[in-house]
């Protein structure tokens, strides 16, 4: 049982510690490859979707993308097989230089959630270099009296391979006097010496040449080589000796120019010339050395021509030669280190590992909006970067990992108030004293539809004049909305209402797009004054939303209308108007009554009447109000029987409207008023008078029977409406409703000696009231009797055409009453049948 419960335990820890394990490799972004330079473009180096955890699927959905710190983009994904694959030349050497360790971070960003993944891919070194010396020949002067068992340092080859493809060995070719010795350096560096192995004889041979050869450790095996000439001197026997091989200097990188940093210092056994020593950098010494560093060749002091920089060199490795100046030249040799010590000069760094998302200005608290990285090129503390956002700002910095933050939302945003917040995130490094940088990120809000069209006024009022034309524009209606694209777009509609019990849409449509409203056709003011529109405004949001606003359009009067003559009948269907008056008629007979109307109103319906042509301009007037046609003076003998005058009609508008009536006046003599011509004729026993009577009774007898047919209509009438209650009274003594304008209609029968008519008084004084008086003669021959009702927008052309087909102008007068405009009637009408009245303002006609 024990040995059991052990065992168990024993799987759980580890388990657990197989747990910490992966979980600590999924924190630290531990994935890593290895792959060797150089691979061929396509070159698979691992499965990343499946060292993720991820699926095919999430490569498209998630958008996976690989970032390189390199700059470079070296690696791409198949996003059919979820494998990380070679994008481009790989060149170890070109990335990480003769650095023993090359790795090359990536960045993997997975979208939907914002995910970002760390994974290294370890460059391993081939050997695709071979090694070189930088010089092709290599020129020693030996004095002859060189002991042997003397070394001399050749140049090393250089090979931009590493590890074991890097330079191994040396070979010299074969010669009788030196052999070649391999020194071991710190750092694995091997530097070739020649050994004299027999001493030389400059008359026997004074130049010997042969090659140095330079083998790396690969396979196969690459060479390089370079030409050893060796010129034999004589007498100058001692080489100049350094106190030290090797000097290690450290400096600040931020030393000034022109400062010592090493004193070398060399002497030499010889006397005289052969023993004075000058200082010089080695033949191989790159240019990039020679930029930073200065030797004095005669004191041995090196001093900084140039500026160090930590982060591109943290060492620097000089080799000095020590000349004599003897005859031949003897050379000694040291090395300079200069280890660079690192300062905080380099200011925080501030990345986007990804661009910012557009974010919508409904996003809830902690929305990821972008993905940024934080870099310091300084090393220790002045390499420590910490991020800061200004207060008030609704954003927050998430931290990840390894100095990687997510920029999140805080708090409400509103793109209406800001449509683009430029966050200025502030980044400083633990350096002393410590080194910021600024970045600023430009997040756009994008639009949520919250705000509903809004028109510039409530309500509009337009004017509008009449017989314009069909299709013109009314007026423009304009509405704004505070949101974006199709969240601001507007479009117009009219609501359905009525007017006169016709859809508002046949009278008018709007442009959807700009609100601008238009006829449908021609608007008649006698028809129709003034009417509303609804017009809506609404987005195109999901929701939309929509105001409305109404709009009243008042159509205003046009002079559109001419005078229209409504008697003479007769002049008013276009032909002449025929009068009869007496050769005794006096000053100020009425002759004729001209009665005109006009259908506009206002001032457009002021009508004056004056005489244009006359036959005798002295011997009759026209009444400029009335139309009244009267002698100016009494008839002579000599006057013409016969007159034309043409009178002008005239409206008060603006073009004025006119028209004009011919009347043709025949002066006989002998001739009476109608009444007394009848009581004359009825005294006469014959024929014709008894034609004449038999006339009038029919007359009479149609009168009679015409007003009690119009009485029992009226009857009818009244007691149906007495339901709805309205109220008709057939006496002005019978009815108490006659004070009430609204409700009062007259007929009464009146009787002026032998002529009877009939009187129908109807409407409101203040309103266009209009009353109709019908009489006819006992000698008339016709019983019919026409009643038309009255109206603002009768067309009394219609009129004059039922009058005239009802009785001829011998039996009808007609008779216009203008009111004064001055007058409390504002302006009202009132037109009265008049015919055979006895009063001053009687017409007399006859067949």
């Amino acid at each position: 049982m024990t040995k059991t419960i052990g065992y168990r335990d024993w799987r759980w820890l580890a388990l657990w510690w197989l747990h910490f394990f992966l979980l600590w490799i999924t924190i630290d972004g531990q994935t890593r490859y290895s792959i060797p330079e150089e691979l061929k473009q396509g070159s698979v180096v691992g499965n990343l979707a499946k060292d993720l955890g991820l699926g095919l699927s999430d490569i498209f959905d998630r958008k996976l993308r690989v970032d390189s710190e390199a700059g470079k983009q070296y690696f791409s994904v198949d996003a059919g097989k979820g494998e990380l694959v070679v994008n481009d030349r790989i060149d170890r050497e070109a990335l990480c230089g003769q650095s023993v360790s090359c790795v090359l971070p990536l960045q993997v960003v997975t979208e939907n959630p914002l995910q970002l993944h760390r994974i290294e891919v370890e460059i391993k070194d081939i050997n695709d270099n071979f090694p070189i010396f930088l010089t092709e020949e290599k020129s020693l002067k030996i004095a002859e009296s060189t002991a042997t068992g003397i070394r001399f340092p050749l140049e090393t080859a250089q090979d931009l391979d590493v590890g074991s493809n890097s330079v191994k060995s040396y070979l010299l070719s074969k010669n009788d006097c030196f052999t070649l010795s391999i020194k071991d350096l710190p750092g694995n560096r091997k530097v070739p010496e020649l050994v004299l192995e027999k001493s030389l004889d400059r008359e026997t041979q004074s130049v010997h040449q042969f090659l140095l050869t330079a083998l790396d450790g690969g396979n196969p095996v690459k060479t390089g080589t370079t030409k050893i000439i060796i010129t034999v001197l004589d007498i100058n026997d001692n080489v100049p000796v350094f106190k030290r091989p090797l000097y290690n200097v450290t400096v600040p990188e931020n030393s000034v120019t022109g400062s010592v940093i090493v004193k070398v210092e060399a002497t030499d056994a010889d006397e005289g010339v052969n023993g004075e020593i000058e200082y010089a950098f080695a033949e191989h010494t790159p240019q990039s050395l020679l930029s930073i560093f200065q030797l004095d060749s005669g004191t041995g002091e090196i001093s900084l021509v140039g500026q160090l920089d930590y982060e591109i060199s943290a060492l620097h490795e000089l080799d000095i030669t020590a000349k004599d100046k003897g005859v031949p030249e003897m050379e000694g040799h040291c090395r300079v280190q200069v280890a660079v010590i690192d300062i905080n000069d380099n200011a925080p760094e501030i990345v986007l590992t990804s661009n910012p998302s557009p974010v919508p200005e409904n996003a809830p608290k902690g929305t990821v909006v972008a993905l940024i990285r934080a870099r310091d090129l300084d090393s220790g503390n002045s390499g420590r970067v910490t991020l800061q956002l200004p207060k008030g700002s609704p954003f927050n910095l998430k931290p990840s990992f390894s100095n990687n933050y997510a920029l999140v939302t805080s708090g409400p945003l509103d793109r209406e108030t800001l449509p683009q917040y430029n966050i200025e995130i502030t980044a400083t490094d633990s350096g002393s004293p410590p080194l910021s940088s600024e970045k600023t990120i430009p997040v756009s809000i994008t639009d949520v539809n919250d705000n509903p069209p809004v028109f510039t006024q409530s309500s509009y009022n337009v004017y509008l004049k009449e017989n314009g034309v069909a299709g013109s524009i009314l007026y423009s209606v304009s509405a704004s909305d505070l949101d974006f694209g199709e969240n601001a777009q507007i479009s117009y509609t009219i609501l359905d209402s009525k007017v006169q019990d016709v859809s508002v849409s046949s009278y008018v449509y709007i442009n959807s797009d700009n609100g601008s409203i238009y006829s449908m056709h021609s608007f008649d003011y006698e028809k129709l004054k003034v009417f509303q529109i609804q017009v809506q405004a609404k987005d195109q949001g999901s929701p939309s939303l929509s105001s409305n606003a109404t709009v009243h359009v008042f159509i205003l009067d046009q002079n559109d209308n001419a005078p229209a003559v409504i008697y003479p009948s007769s002049a008013a269907m276009g032909s002449l108007s025929h009068q009869r008056m007496p050769r005794s008629a006096k000053a100020g007979h009425l002759v004729t009554k001209v009665t005109a109307v006009d259908a506009d109103s206002g001032h457009n319906a002021w009508i004056s009447y004056k005489v244009a042509e006359a036959t005798d301009a002295s011997l009759f007037t026209v009444n400029l109000y009335t139309g009244e046609v009267r002698t100016k003076r009494a008839v002579y003998e000599h006057d013409d029987s016969s007159q034309r005058l043409l009178i002008e009609i005239k409206d008060n508008g603006e073009p004025v409207q006119s028209t004009t009536v011919t009347v043709s006046i025949l002066m006989e003599d002998g001739l009476h008023e109608p009444i007394l011509d009848l009581r004359q004729k009825v005294s006469e026993p014959s024929k014709k008078n008894g034609r004449i009577a038999l006339y009038l009774i029919l007359s009479l007898a149609s009168v009679s029977v015409l007003s009690v047919v119009t009485f029992l209509i009226l009857a009818v009438k009244c007691i149906r409406n007495s339901r709805s209650s309205a109220s008709c009274c057939t006496s002005r003594s019978d009815c108490d409703d006659y004070k009430n304008p609204n409700r009062n209609l007259q007929i009464q029968l009146n009787t002026d000696g032998p002529i009877k008519y009939v009187e129908v008084l109807g409407g409101d004084m203040l309103s266009q009231s209009q009353s109709f008086r019908s009489c006819m003669s006992p000698m008339s021959e016709y019983s019919d009797f026409t009643l038309i009702k009255p109206s603002s927008t009768t067309d009394f052309k219609e009129v004059i055409s039922v009058l005239d087909a009802s009785l001829p102008d011998s039996t009808w007068t007609f008779e216009s009453q203008q009111v004064s405009p001055k007058s409390s009637l504002k302006h009202n009408k009132m037109h009265s049948f008049e015919p055979y009245h006895k009063s001053n303002n009687s017409i007399y006609q006859h067949k």
